[in-house]
């Protein structure tokens, strides 16, 4: 199991917190630049086999952080650096 990449449903941090760090650290190193948008819930369900909720609940914390951004209608986007 790659921690960068998985989830470990028996380690004491939430899966949504797992996500988030997995999501911050794709971002940190540049796999999403500011001002690109994310991946859609749906493919991040796919991607790492975590309920809606668990991952709408990862992208709230990022936007909360201000790490990234939602656009209505649009999706969420890579914030710049602050």
């Amino acid at each position: 199991m790659d921690p960068d990449t998985e989830i470990d449903h028996g380690a004491p941090l939430t899966p949504y917190r797992q996500l988030a760090e997995i999501l911050r650290a794709r971002i940190a190193r540049g796999d999403w630049k500011p001002g690109r948008a994310i991946p859609s819930e749906t493919q991040l369900v796919q991607e790492y086999g975590l309920a809606r909720s668990t991952v709408r609940r990862a992208l709230e914390v990022l936007s909360t952080d201000g790490v990234i951004f939602v656009v209505p209608q649009r999706g969420r986007y890579v914030s710049g650096p602050r």
